[in-house]
């Protein structure tokens, strides 16, 4: 007997979709509405002139919550889309010439550390423990479960993570729990970068983040055959063959409540359509704006720092790298500084730390023969009312090209054979990111994870909500467990 229970999905990001799966299996008939004609949010590709492009998230970890949900649907994931592992990960090139190879057994990666830093094999296998121990500790707390529900509290493994919450050093920034472990500033540095995962600032957000290595080094890293789009493209086949209905180019202008209680939505195609559930996977901010203007906010937690952003050089480079891998990291001789203008100046350094990202190396289609496709990535503050945007990108283009031909010894600037850009104003237009933050609000703050909005209302019955700017945070993984605390809080139908 089909179910007459319906449920609205507000967005197509990895977050909507993954609700609209978990949705379906508990037995409603979902529509998904997504303002663009593609899915997958941040989680997109771009192809141009023979050069294919992941124009968001570009590292994949934990790729066990995308899988249940292929498993949960009662199909093989394999089926839909496959990943390989990588080894090495990432490479680190410093100014000084240092050159850090992050290989994808943990032994062997503080083994190169030992080799090229003053730093002991030993403390880096000791700091690698600690940080796998402070996600034992943390994840049922910040991850597995909402953490606005008081009964959440009370579990074993909950009650235990509390109990050690001295052991998790939120009272330290990353910065100083990293140089309590290190001496090196090399290794220092390395550490520090994970901030930048969830748009943070080492030298502000506190020391529980230092669980992020865990997840790339200790449990590993992936990349899906295909690139990271075949993620997107496997779960809408999977939500199309469980009767999901996709709706593109189709923006929601509303969602309608009755009595505090949410009722439906409305778009301009098809004007007010009724559902009984509503899971809105756009920016928290941006729902309450332009969705619910006329609810109650919750001031506090929508009025948070905002996190960092991005620019991007999408560059189709006329050349093959030896050197290079498939992540590549290029340091700023000056970190601290850098994470000034980003976080306090909300303007761009003239030596930034370069993210440069290359899919080509393991799947060679994504550019032409000889080629490869470079993802090339800076930190940036979201856009906070700048007027120099435009300055602050051409000038950055030029640091970038000047800063990449000085440590590769090739002059790339006529290797560019094309371009796209995606900046934090392209960024908020086109993913409804408030202020084009790429990860919602900024974790810089000790109590930030208590600070993101519930995957719930508290408020207006029906309306619930899921993605990187809620709770637990951004990430691919992350948007997986949202949608998963989120529908666990909806009856089955």
């Amino acid at each position: 007997m089909q179910t007459t229970k319906t449920c609205a999905v507000i967005g197509a990001g990895p977050g909507g979709m993954a609700s609209a799966i978990r949705m379906a299996n508990k037995g409603y008939r979902v529509t998904v509405f997504e303002a663009n004609g593609w899915a997958g949010g941040k989680l997109s590709q771009s192809v141009e002139q023979g050069y294919r492009f992941d124009m968001g998230p570009s590292v994949f970890t934990m790729p066990q919550f995308v899988d249940e949900l292929y498993t949960l649907s009662g199909k093989n994931p394999r089926d839909y889309y496959d990943y390989i592992s990588l080894d090495p990960v990432y490479r680190y090139f410093y100014e000084d010439g240092t050159h850090i190879v992050a290989y994808k057994d943990p032994e062997k990666f503080a083994e190169e550390v030992a080799q090229k830093t003053t730093e002991s094999k030993e403390t880096v296998v000791r700091y690698l423990r600690d940080v796998q121990q402070k996600y034992d500790l943390t994840a049922d707390i910040f991850l597995h479960n909402s953490l606005h529900k008081i009964g959440n509290y009370f579990t074993g493994r909950v009650l235990r993570g509390i109990l050690n919450f001295g052991k998790l050093e939120a009272f330290k920034t990353m910065d100083k729990s990293n140089r309590t472990w290190f001496k090196d500033p090399h290794v220092v540095q390395l550490f520090n970068r994970y901030a930048t995962y969830n748009g943070s600032d080492p030298y502000q957000a506190p020391a529980t983040l230092n669980v992020i290595p865990h997840l790339e080094i200790n449990l590993g890293a992936y990349l899906p055959k295909g690139g990271m789009y075949a993620i997107t493209k496997g779960l809408v086949k999977l939500g199309e063959d469980l009767g999901i209905t996709y709706r593109y180019n189709t923006r929601v202008k509303r969602i309608v409540l009755q009595n505090n209680r949410a009722t439906g939505i409305e778009t301009e195609q098809n004007g007010v359509e009724p559902f009984d559930v509503v899971v809105s996977n756009m920016d928290v901010y941006n729902t309450y704006k332009h969705l619910i203007p006329e609810a109650r906010k919750p001031k506090t937690t929508l009025e948070q720092p905002k996190s960092s952003s991005a620019i991007i050089f999408y560059w189709g480079i006329k050349h093959s790298f030896e050197q290079l891998g498939l992540h590549n990291i290029f340091f700023s001789a000056n970190y601290p500084e850098e994470f000034d203008h980003i976080t306090r100046k909300k303007q761009l350094y003239n030596d930034p730390t370069i993210y440069l990202n290359i899919t080509s190396k393991k799947s060679p289609d994504d550019a032409p023969e000889g080629c490869e496709n470079w993802f090339t990535m800076i930190n940036a503050p979201h856009n906070a009312g700048q007027d120099n945007w435009d300055e602050m990108i051409a000038q950055t283009r030029e640091n970038l090209i000047h800063k990449l031909s000085r440590n590769l010894g090739t002059d790339i600037r006529p290797l560019i054979a094309c371009e796209l850009i995606w900046e934090p104003r392209k960024i908020e237009a086109i993913t409804s990111s408030a202020f084009g933050a790429i990860y919602g609000n900024s974790s810089n703050n000790k109590f930030a994870a208590f600070l993101r909005h519930a995957n719930f209302s508290s408020r207006i019955k029906n309306l619930y909500f899921a993605g990187g700017s809620v709770h637990p945070g951004p990430s691919i993984p992350l948007c997986m467990l949202s949608a998963k605390i989120t529908t666990n809080l909806i009856p089955n139908a």
